[in-house]
Protein backbone atom coordinates (compact mmCIF):
# COMPACT_ATOMS: atom_id res chain seq x y z
CA UNK A 1 0.00 0.00 0.00
CA UNK A 2 2.74 2.46 0.95
CA UNK A 3 4.88 1.49 -2.10
CA UNK A 4 1.88 2.09 -4.35
CA UNK A 5 1.35 5.50 -2.79
CA UNK A 6 5.03 6.31 -3.32
CA UNK A 7 4.87 5.37 -7.00
CA UNK A 8 1.72 7.44 -7.53
CA UNK A 9 3.35 10.46 -5.91
CA UNK A 10 6.42 9.94 -8.01
CA UNK A 11 4.23 9.97 -11.14
CA UNK A 12 2.48 13.13 -9.98
CA UNK A 13 5.82 14.82 -9.55
CA UNK A 14 6.75 13.98 -13.16
CA UNK A 15 9.39 11.36 -12.44
CA UNK A 16 9.43 8.69 -15.22
CA UNK A 17 9.42 5.17 -13.93
CA UNK A 18 12.39 4.35 -16.12
CA UNK A 19 14.52 6.91 -14.25
CA UNK A 20 13.78 5.43 -10.85
CA UNK A 21 17.06 5.35 -8.84
CA UNK A 22 16.70 2.72 -6.13
CA UNK A 23 19.23 4.11 -3.61
CA UNK A 24 18.20 7.80 -3.83
CA UNK A 25 14.50 7.15 -3.96
CA UNK A 26 14.65 4.55 -1.20
CA UNK A 27 16.06 7.19 1.13
CA UNK A 28 13.33 9.59 0.02
CA UNK A 29 10.71 6.91 0.53
CA UNK A 30 11.90 6.14 4.06
CA UNK A 31 11.72 9.85 4.91
CA UNK A 32 8.24 10.06 3.44
CA UNK A 33 7.04 7.04 5.38
CA UNK A 34 8.35 8.49 8.65
CA UNK A 35 6.62 11.80 7.99
CA UNK A 36 3.35 10.21 6.92
CA UNK A 37 3.35 7.83 9.88
CA UNK A 38 3.87 10.72 12.29
CA UNK A 39 1.02 12.67 10.70
CA UNK A 40 -1.37 9.76 10.38
CA UNK A 41 -1.63 8.68 14.05
CA UNK A 42 -2.59 11.11 16.75
CA UNK A 43 -2.64 9.10 19.99
CA UNK A 44 -4.92 10.35 22.72
CA UNK A 45 -5.12 8.51 26.06
CA UNK A 46 -8.68 7.27 26.44
CA UNK A 47 -11.03 5.86 28.98
CA UNK A 48 -13.58 3.15 28.48
CA UNK A 49 -16.75 4.18 26.67
CA UNK A 50 -14.94 6.95 24.75
CA UNK A 51 -15.20 6.33 21.02
CA UNK A 52 -12.95 6.32 19.08
CA UNK A 53 -9.81 5.89 21.20
CA UNK A 54 -7.61 7.04 18.30
CA UNK A 55 -8.03 9.88 15.77
CA UNK A 56 -7.03 8.98 12.23
CA UNK A 57 -5.99 11.42 9.47
CA UNK A 58 -4.75 10.82 5.95
CA UNK A 59 -2.48 12.86 3.65
CA UNK A 60 -4.48 14.92 1.18
CA UNK A 61 -4.00 15.00 -2.57
CA UNK A 62 -2.00 17.88 -4.09
CA UNK A 63 -5.11 19.75 -5.29
CA UNK A 64 -7.23 19.24 -2.16
CA UNK A 65 -7.67 21.88 0.47
CA UNK A 66 -5.69 21.17 3.64
CA UNK A 67 -7.73 19.25 6.18
CA UNK A 68 -8.33 21.27 9.37
CA UNK A 69 -6.58 19.97 12.46
CA UNK A 70 -8.89 18.03 14.79
CA UNK A 71 -10.23 19.94 17.77
CA UNK A 72 -8.89 18.76 21.13
CA UNK A 73 -11.28 16.27 22.71
CA UNK A 74 -12.98 17.32 25.90
CA UNK A 75 -13.35 15.02 28.87
CA UNK A 76 -16.36 12.83 28.22
CA UNK A 77 -18.89 12.53 31.04
CA UNK A 78 -19.15 8.82 30.19
CA UNK A 79 -15.51 7.96 30.61
CA UNK A 80 -14.28 5.45 33.16
CA UNK A 81 -10.77 5.28 34.66
CA UNK A 82 -8.73 2.39 33.29
CA UNK A 83 -8.11 1.19 36.87
CA UNK A 84 -11.84 0.64 37.46
CA UNK A 85 -14.95 -0.95 36.01
CA UNK A 86 -18.07 1.00 35.06
CA UNK A 87 -20.74 -1.51 34.00
CA UNK A 88 -22.86 -0.27 31.06
CA UNK A 89 -25.89 -1.73 32.82
CA UNK A 90 -25.17 0.43 35.89
CA UNK A 91 -23.63 3.62 34.46
CA UNK A 92 -23.75 5.56 37.72
CA UNK A 93 -21.52 3.07 39.61
CA UNK A 94 -17.73 2.76 39.53
CA UNK A 95 -15.98 -0.31 40.96
CA UNK A 96 -12.32 0.18 41.93
CA UNK A 97 -12.23 -2.23 44.86
CA UNK A 98 -9.50 -4.79 45.54
CA UNK A 99 -7.00 -3.56 42.91
CA UNK A 100 -4.00 -2.64 45.03
CA UNK A 101 -4.53 1.08 44.34
CA UNK A 102 -2.36 3.54 46.25
CA UNK A 103 -4.19 6.61 44.96
CA UNK A 104 -7.73 7.64 44.07
CA UNK A 105 -8.42 7.79 40.35
CA UNK A 106 -10.52 10.53 38.78
CA UNK A 107 -14.26 10.16 39.47
CA UNK A 108 -16.51 11.14 36.53
CA UNK A 109 -19.28 13.58 37.28
CA UNK A 110 -22.09 11.14 36.51
CA UNK A 111 -21.15 8.74 39.33
CA UNK A 112 -23.43 8.22 42.31
CA UNK A 113 -21.92 5.03 43.78
CA UNK A 114 -18.12 4.62 44.02
CA UNK A 115 -16.30 1.69 45.59
CA UNK A 116 -12.63 2.07 46.58
CA UNK A 117 -12.56 -0.49 49.41
CA UNK A 118 -9.83 -3.12 49.90
CA UNK A 119 -6.97 -1.07 48.46
CA UNK A 120 -3.79 0.60 49.76
CA UNK A 121 -4.90 4.24 49.62
CA UNK A 122 -3.17 6.41 52.23
CA UNK A 123 -4.50 9.90 51.49
CA UNK A 124 -7.41 11.91 50.10
CA UNK A 125 -6.45 15.36 48.90
CA UNK A 126 -8.73 18.38 49.00
CA UNK A 127 -10.69 18.52 45.77
CA UNK A 128 -10.44 14.79 45.08
CA UNK A 129 -14.22 14.58 44.70
CA UNK A 130 -15.01 18.12 43.56
CA UNK A 131 -16.09 16.84 40.15
CA UNK A 132 -18.35 14.13 41.60
CA UNK A 133 -20.95 16.27 43.30
CA UNK A 134 -23.71 13.68 42.65
CA UNK A 135 -22.13 11.00 44.84
CA UNK A 136 -24.50 9.24 47.24
CA UNK A 137 -22.37 6.23 48.33
CA UNK A 138 -18.61 6.41 48.87
CA UNK A 139 -16.83 3.25 50.05
CA UNK A 140 -13.26 3.72 51.33
CA UNK A 141 -13.11 1.00 53.96
CA UNK A 142 -10.20 -1.42 54.31
CA UNK A 143 -7.53 1.01 53.15
CA UNK A 144 -4.59 2.70 54.91
CA UNK A 145 -6.01 6.16 55.40
CA UNK A 146 -4.52 8.22 58.20
CA UNK A 147 -5.94 11.46 59.53
CA UNK A 148 -2.96 13.46 58.30
CA UNK A 149 -3.59 12.21 54.79
CA UNK A 150 -7.25 13.27 54.63
CA UNK A 151 -7.70 16.86 53.50
CA UNK A 152 -9.74 19.16 55.73
CA UNK A 153 -12.20 19.72 52.88
CA UNK A 154 -11.93 16.39 51.11
CA UNK A 155 -15.70 15.80 51.38
CA UNK A 156 -16.84 19.42 51.46
CA UNK A 157 -18.55 19.50 48.04
CA UNK A 158 -20.39 16.19 48.30
CA UNK A 159 -23.73 17.80 49.04
CA UNK A 160 -25.73 14.65 48.24
CA UNK A 161 -23.59 12.04 49.97
CA UNK A 162 -25.68 9.71 52.14
CA UNK A 163 -23.33 6.84 53.07
CA UNK A 164 -19.63 7.17 53.85
CA UNK A 165 -17.61 4.05 54.66
CA UNK A 166 -14.26 4.75 56.34
CA UNK A 167 -14.06 1.74 58.65
CA UNK A 168 -10.91 -0.37 58.88
CA UNK A 169 -8.40 2.43 58.33
CA UNK A 170 -5.83 4.24 60.49
CA UNK A 171 -7.79 7.37 61.34
CA UNK A 172 -7.05 8.98 64.70
CA UNK A 173 -9.85 11.54 64.55
CA UNK A 174 -13.11 12.13 62.73
CA UNK A 175 -12.68 13.75 59.33
CA UNK A 176 -14.44 17.01 58.77
CA UNK A 177 -16.35 18.94 57.93
CA UNK A 178 -18.71 16.22 56.74
CA UNK A 179 -21.65 16.71 54.35
CA UNK A 180 -24.91 17.55 56.09
CA UNK A 181 -26.67 15.09 53.79
CA UNK A 182 -25.03 12.06 55.46
CA UNK A 183 -27.35 9.33 56.70
CA UNK A 184 -24.78 6.65 57.59
CA UNK A 185 -21.23 7.19 58.85
CA UNK A 186 -19.02 4.12 59.23
CA UNK A 187 -15.83 4.67 61.25
CA UNK A 188 -15.39 1.39 63.12
CA UNK A 189 -12.01 -0.29 63.44
CA UNK A 190 -9.87 2.85 63.42
CA UNK A 191 -7.66 4.48 66.05
CA UNK A 192 -9.95 7.33 67.09
CA UNK A 193 -9.48 8.31 70.72
CA UNK A 194 -11.67 11.39 71.09
CA UNK A 195 -14.83 12.86 69.60
CA UNK A 196 -14.88 16.65 70.07
CA UNK A 197 -18.28 18.30 70.75
CA UNK A 198 -18.39 19.86 67.26
CA UNK A 199 -17.13 16.79 65.34
CA UNK A 200 -20.68 15.78 64.34
CA UNK A 201 -22.17 19.25 64.27
CA UNK A 202 -24.75 19.87 61.56
CA UNK A 203 -25.39 16.21 60.73
CA UNK A 204 -29.11 16.47 61.35
CA UNK A 205 -29.91 13.79 58.74
CA UNK A 206 -27.60 11.16 60.23
CA UNK A 207 -29.51 8.00 61.16
CA UNK A 208 -26.68 5.54 61.86
CA UNK A 209 -23.29 6.15 63.49
CA UNK A 210 -20.74 3.33 63.71
CA UNK A 211 -17.73 4.04 65.95
CA UNK A 212 -17.05 0.63 67.45
CA UNK A 213 -13.57 -0.86 67.90
CA UNK A 214 -11.74 2.42 68.47
CA UNK A 215 -10.02 3.93 71.52
CA UNK A 216 -12.62 6.55 72.42
CA UNK A 217 -12.60 7.52 76.09
CA UNK A 218 -14.96 10.51 75.94
CA UNK A 219 -18.04 11.32 73.85
CA UNK A 220 -19.38 14.29 75.78
CA UNK A 221 -22.60 15.64 74.27
CA UNK A 222 -21.55 15.06 70.66
CA UNK A 223 -24.68 12.97 69.98
CA UNK A 224 -27.13 15.54 71.27
CA UNK A 225 -27.60 17.47 68.02
CA UNK A 226 -28.16 14.37 65.88
CA UNK A 227 -31.92 14.64 65.91
CA UNK A 228 -32.46 11.92 63.26
CA UNK A 229 -30.11 9.38 64.84
CA UNK A 230 -31.60 5.90 65.17
CA UNK A 231 -28.53 3.73 65.81
CA UNK A 232 -25.35 4.56 67.75
CA UNK A 233 -22.71 1.84 67.97
CA UNK A 234 -19.99 2.83 70.45
CA UNK A 235 -19.03 -0.67 71.52
CA UNK A 236 -15.46 -1.86 72.01
CA UNK A 237 -14.04 1.48 73.12
CA UNK A 238 -12.67 2.90 76.39
CA UNK A 239 -15.63 4.98 77.51
CA UNK A 240 -15.63 5.66 81.25
CA UNK A 241 -19.16 7.12 81.21
CA UNK A 242 -22.23 7.05 79.05
CA UNK A 243 -22.54 9.78 76.38
CA UNK A 244 -24.38 12.89 77.50
CA UNK A 245 -27.65 14.00 75.97
CA UNK A 246 -29.03 11.12 73.92
CA UNK A 247 -31.19 12.29 70.99
CA UNK A 248 -34.93 11.73 71.22
CA UNK A 249 -34.94 9.77 67.94
CA UNK A 250 -32.56 7.04 69.17
CA UNK A 251 -33.78 3.43 68.95
CA UNK A 252 -30.58 1.36 69.30
CA UNK A 253 -27.67 2.06 71.65
CA UNK A 254 -24.67 -0.26 71.77
CA UNK A 255 -22.14 0.37 74.57
CA UNK A 256 -20.79 -3.11 75.28
CA UNK A 257 -17.09 -3.67 75.97
CA UNK A 258 -16.33 -0.30 77.57
CA UNK A 259 -15.44 0.82 81.11
CA UNK A 260 -18.76 2.34 82.17
CA UNK A 261 -19.56 2.07 85.87
CA UNK A 262 -22.66 4.25 86.24
CA UNK A 263 -25.92 5.22 84.54
CA UNK A 264 -27.88 8.30 85.74
CA UNK A 265 -31.43 7.68 86.92
CA UNK A 266 -33.17 9.68 84.20
CA UNK A 267 -30.67 8.83 81.47
CA UNK A 268 -33.03 7.04 79.05
CA UNK A 269 -35.99 9.41 79.48
CA UNK A 270 -34.57 11.67 76.77
CA UNK A 271 -35.01 8.84 74.24
CA UNK A 272 -38.65 7.69 74.39
CA UNK A 273 -38.21 5.54 71.25
CA UNK A 274 -35.28 3.52 72.56
CA UNK A 275 -35.78 -0.22 71.95
CA UNK A 276 -32.41 -1.96 72.29
CA UNK A 277 -29.70 -1.25 74.88
CA UNK A 278 -26.52 -3.30 75.09
CA UNK A 279 -24.11 -2.62 77.96
CA UNK A 280 -22.48 -5.99 78.52
CA UNK A 281 -18.82 -6.28 79.54
CA UNK A 282 -18.60 -3.02 81.47
CA UNK A 283 -18.06 -2.27 85.16
CA UNK A 284 -21.64 -1.61 86.29
CA UNK A 285 -22.39 -1.96 90.00
CA UNK A 286 -25.33 -1.01 92.24
CA UNK A 287 -23.43 2.05 93.43
CA UNK A 288 -23.53 3.55 89.96
CA UNK A 289 -27.18 2.78 89.28
CA UNK A 290 -30.29 4.44 90.61
CA UNK A 291 -33.29 2.26 91.38
CA UNK A 292 -35.02 3.06 88.08
CA UNK A 293 -32.01 3.53 85.80
CA UNK A 294 -33.31 0.89 83.33
CA UNK A 295 -37.02 1.20 84.08
CA UNK A 296 -37.88 2.64 80.68
CA UNK A 297 -41.20 1.62 79.13
CA UNK A 298 -39.85 1.75 75.55
CA UNK A 299 -36.92 -0.68 75.98
CA UNK A 300 -37.63 -4.17 74.63
CA UNK A 301 -34.16 -5.71 74.92
CA UNK A 302 -31.61 -5.01 77.64
CA UNK A 303 -28.20 -6.68 77.83
CA UNK A 304 -26.33 -6.16 81.11
CA UNK A 305 -24.38 -9.39 81.06
CA UNK A 306 -20.82 -9.65 82.38
CA UNK A 307 -20.85 -6.70 84.72
CA UNK A 308 -20.56 -6.59 88.53
CA UNK A 309 -24.21 -6.47 89.52
CA UNK A 310 -25.33 -8.19 92.72
CA UNK A 311 -29.05 -7.51 92.27
CA UNK A 312 -31.47 -7.64 89.39
CA UNK A 313 -32.20 -4.02 88.42
CA UNK A 314 -35.78 -2.87 88.22
CA UNK A 315 -37.09 -3.00 84.65
CA UNK A 316 -40.32 -2.12 82.89
CA UNK A 317 -43.07 -4.70 82.45
CA UNK A 318 -42.81 -4.02 78.69
CA UNK A 319 -39.28 -5.48 78.54
CA UNK A 320 -39.13 -8.69 76.46
CA UNK A 321 -35.49 -9.83 76.67
CA UNK A 322 -33.17 -9.41 79.66
CA UNK A 323 -29.60 -10.71 79.72
CA UNK A 324 -27.87 -10.76 83.13
CA UNK A 325 -25.57 -13.77 82.85
CA UNK A 326 -22.04 -13.51 84.18
CA UNK A 327 -22.74 -11.10 87.04
CA UNK A 328 -22.63 -11.61 90.82
CA UNK A 329 -26.37 -11.75 91.46
CA UNK A 330 -27.35 -13.92 94.45
CA UNK A 331 -31.04 -13.08 94.80
CA UNK A 332 -34.07 -13.58 92.57
CA UNK A 333 -36.21 -10.55 93.38
CA UNK A 334 -39.61 -10.72 91.71
CA UNK A 335 -40.18 -7.03 92.48
CA UNK A 336 -37.59 -6.24 89.81
CA UNK A 337 -40.13 -7.40 87.21
CA UNK A 338 -43.56 -6.86 88.80
CA UNK A 339 -44.34 -4.21 91.41
CA UNK A 340 -47.72 -5.88 91.91
CA UNK A 341 -48.35 -9.54 91.18
CA UNK A 342 -51.90 -10.52 90.23
CA UNK A 343 -53.94 -11.65 87.26
CA UNK A 344 -53.95 -8.21 85.63
CA UNK A 345 -50.34 -7.23 86.34
CA UNK A 346 -47.53 -9.26 84.86
CA UNK A 347 -44.29 -8.90 82.92
CA UNK A 348 -44.04 -9.27 79.12
CA UNK A 349 -40.60 -10.81 79.56
CA UNK A 350 -39.94 -13.69 77.16
CA UNK A 351 -36.23 -14.43 77.70
CA UNK A 352 -34.40 -14.16 81.04
CA UNK A 353 -30.74 -15.15 81.35
CA UNK A 354 -29.35 -15.45 84.88
CA UNK A 355 -26.84 -18.23 84.37
CA UNK A 356 -23.30 -17.67 85.58
CA UNK A 357 -24.44 -15.89 88.73
CA UNK A 358 -24.68 -16.98 92.37
CA UNK A 359 -28.42 -17.66 92.45
CA UNK A 360 -29.54 -21.08 93.59
CA UNK A 361 -32.34 -22.79 91.71
CA UNK A 362 -34.48 -23.16 94.85
CA UNK A 363 -34.28 -19.39 95.39
CA UNK A 364 -36.95 -18.67 92.76
CA UNK A 365 -40.01 -17.22 94.57
CA UNK A 366 -43.35 -19.06 94.25
CA UNK A 367 -45.08 -16.15 92.55
CA UNK A 368 -42.50 -16.02 89.74
CA UNK A 369 -44.65 -18.10 87.32
CA UNK A 370 -47.52 -15.65 87.74
CA UNK A 371 -45.37 -12.60 87.17
CA UNK A 372 -43.29 -14.13 84.35
CA UNK A 373 -46.13 -16.00 82.64
CA UNK A 374 -44.95 -14.88 79.18
CA UNK A 375 -41.40 -16.16 79.62
CA UNK A 376 -40.42 -19.04 77.34
CA UNK A 377 -36.73 -19.12 78.37
CA UNK A 378 -35.46 -18.72 81.94
CA UNK A 379 -31.89 -19.81 82.54
CA UNK A 380 -30.45 -19.89 86.06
Amino acid sequence: MLWATALILAGLCGAPLGQYNEEEDLAWLQYYLRQSRAASYNYIPYYEEENPPYVYSYPSGPDAEPEPAPEPQRASPWRCPQECDCPPTFPSAMYCDGRGLRYLPFVPSRMRYVYFQNNLVTSIQDGAFDNATELEWLALHNNRLGSRGVGARAFAKLGRLERLYLNNNNLTRLPGPLPRSLRELHLSYNQISEVPPDALEGLENLTALYLSHNYIFEMGASLKGLRSLILADLSYNRLGKVPDGLPASLEQLYLEYNRIEAVPGDYFRASPRLLYVRMSHNGLTERGLSADAFNSSSILELDLSYNRLRKIPRVSTNLENLYLQGNRIDEFSISSFCSVVDVMNYSRLQVLRLDGNEIKRNAVPPDAPLCLRRASVIEI
